[in-house]
């Protein structure tokens, strides 16, 4: 039972650092945005 515990403990801090790392990806990294375009070839506006 100390065992099942204990991998337990390992899952909850692992899961806990996760969140964590996403958190902070979340609240300190800002998008840089930017122009997008892309070229639609003629023969897909025709609808053939």
């Amino acid at each position: 039972m100390p065992s099942l515990i204990r991998f337990i403990l390992v899952l909850g801090v692992l899961a806990g650092l996760g969140w964590a790392a996403m958190f902070a990806l979340a609240t300190f990294v800002e998008p840089q945005p930017r122009e997008m375009t892309q070229i639609v070839p003629p023969n897909r506006l025709t609808g053939k």
